[in-house]
């Protein structure tokens, strides 16, 4: 293989807008992680995806809808993407919690090792990342 190519794993899964879809998605990141050696990251992916599905039930998926998660390997099995995807407008931002809620994203800002936004007609996809070591 060409030093400049990267292996590039993916794994995909719809997800209806239902509660018990969040408890699904960390089923299905949780065997995709350990499957790709990122097993000890395993209670902060985990953490952060939970976060980003129920932000995405709660305020980017309209009734009727549901939402995508995606999941990347890239740099030689080192970068472990986490991607949700939503129909729903506006762009979520870490913010001071009020009361019992808006602390999600402050959470996936700690735990993780980069997190973002990104356009997509319609909606937005709403990513984390993790380095493993190899």
């Amino acid at each position: 293989m060409n030093e400049t190519m990267q292996l590039v794993l993916m794994r995909e899964r719809f997800y209806r807008r239902e509660r018990r879809s969040v408890r699904f998605v960390r089923e299905f990141v949780r065997t995709a992680a350990e499957d790709w050696g990122h097993g000890a990251r395993a209670d902060d992916v985990l953490l952060c995806v939970s976060e980003l599905a129920t932000n995405a039930l709660v305020h980017g998926v309209p009734p009727g809808r549901g939402y995508r998660v995606r999941l990347t390997l890239s740099e030689a099995g080192r970068l472990l993407r986490v991607e949700v995807h939503d129909s729903g407008d506006g762009a979520p931002a870490v913010r001071e919690p009020a009361g019992e809620s808006g602390r999600g994203l402050l959470i996936v800002a700690a735990y993780s090792d980069g997190w973002g936004v990104e356009e997509r007609g319609p909606g937005k996809v709403v990513w984390c990342q993790f380095r493993g070591e190899r």
